[in-house]
């Protein structure tokens, strides 16, 4: 008798809407790249139905999913185990069905924005000096995190709403330093690096208006904006001779841990791969 067919392995976006997201194009090139047989689908949940889904999932053949907006937060709290960087950024991205049915969430993003980094400007190094994070949110909160962790100095979170920068000094500590948003530009002259987390310059949304006079030429300037590809903010500051990191490459890199473990091979973030979500 001949052995039953092997499972094929099921991964997907989780969010409401999904319709947008570029995962499914993402994950679809490398299972098409590296011949695994495997499917990745967006999944449009209902916020009443989130909890069902996910149990449900496993039993389907999912292996694990993304999470997106809006559920990135709530996941924590279904969850069985939470990684602790997952916990400390207050949000997941990744959820792992483990085959004793237990759901594991984690999050990737701080992971994806350092390897980004370092892959457009590979001589950058975490000791230069100041980071300047605009914006205090989820995003901000996976990248002060993961800047820390590699041995950045000191990190300046300016935000439209000072208390909810000052929420990332009571988790993250003294290296995290609060400033108001009208003082945004003086703290580019020190900077060795800015970080924009906010969605201003995204495609039908207000424009960045923090003065950018003192991006100086030793600058790397990161924008997590991808829609546009180059930002305003990306344009002039590679017109004043900084270094530029554009978000599409985050997006890129946050996935290849959840591709690894749901798959079983680490996938590779290159030219191809850009041209494929681009397209």
């Amino acid at each position: 008798m001949n052995d039953p067919l092997p499972r094929i392995p099921l991964a997907g976006v989780v969010g409401s809407p999904v319709a947008h997201s570029r995962s499914p194009v993402l994950h679809g090139h490398w299972l098409h790249r590296y011949g695994i047989q495997g499917h990745y689908v967006p999944l449009d949940i209902a916020e009443d139905r989130l909890e069902t889904a996910l149990r449900l999932l496993p039993d389907l053949g999912f292996v694990g999913v993304n999470v997106t907006i809006p559920y990135k937060e709530r996941v924590l709290a279904l969850a069985d185990l939470v990684s602790d960087r997952a916990s400390l950024i207050g949000a997941a991205n990744t959820l792992i069905f483990r085959p004793d049915g237990k759901i594991h969430a984690d999050n990737t993003d701080g992971y994806g924005f350092i390897e980004n980094l370092r892959q457009t400007v590979p001589d950058w190094k975490p000791s230069a000096g100041p980071a300047t994070v605009l914006g205090a949110g989820g995003a901000a909160r996976a990248v002060v995190a993961s800047l820390l962790d590699v041995g950045v100095p000191e990190i300046c979170v300016t935000n439209r709403t000072r208390p909810r920068a000052e929420m990332l000094r009571e988790n993250f500590g003294n290296r995290v330093q609060v400033y108001d948003w009208v003082k945004a530009g003086n703290l580019l002259d020190d900077s060795a690096l800015l970080v924009n987390t906010t969605s201003l310059g995204m495609t039908g949304k207000a424009e960045m208006r923090v003065p950018l006079d003192g991006l100086h030429p030793g600058c790397v300037v990161s924008d997590l904006v991808y829609a546009p590809l180059e930002t305003r903010l990306l344009r002039i500051a590679r017109e004043r001779g900084c270094r530029t990191v554009d978000g599409l490459g985050m997006l890129l890199h946050q996935a290849v841990p959840g591709f690894e473990r749901w798959f079983g091979r680490r996938p590779e973030v290159d030219a191809a791969l850009r041209e494929a979500v681009l397209a």
